[in-house]
């Protein structure tokens, strides 16, 4: 999918499209109705009980916590592909 990376979800809302790739340091409840509109969920930060790792298992998408870098080296629009059985983000 496509990414888009959203760092403040009040103001960047509008940027999410439905099936798009959701990038952001970290999430909290404001998140939730990009999250919604995610076909998956990519964070800098988290792990296993964070809120992206719950809520990504709540509505049954895919999630890759705890990067580090996906705010830093990913940018809006690149197609990236995500297998979160392996942990894995690749950049297509």
């Amino acid at each position: 999918g496509r990414v888009v990376v959203i760092t403040d979800p009040f103001r960047e809302a509008q940027k999410m499209r439905d099936g798009a790739i959701l990038v952001a340091s970290m999430t909290t409840p404001e998140y939730v109705l990009v999250m919604k509109k995610a076909r998956a969920i990519i964070t800098d930060h988290g792990g296993m009980t964070s809120h992206a790792a719950v809520v990504s298992r709540e509505l049954g998408i895919p999630c890759i916590v705890n990067t580090k870098v996906a705010t830093r080296v990913l940018k809006d629009g690149d197609r990236v592909e995500v297998d979160a059985e392996r942990g894995i983000v690749k950049k297509i």
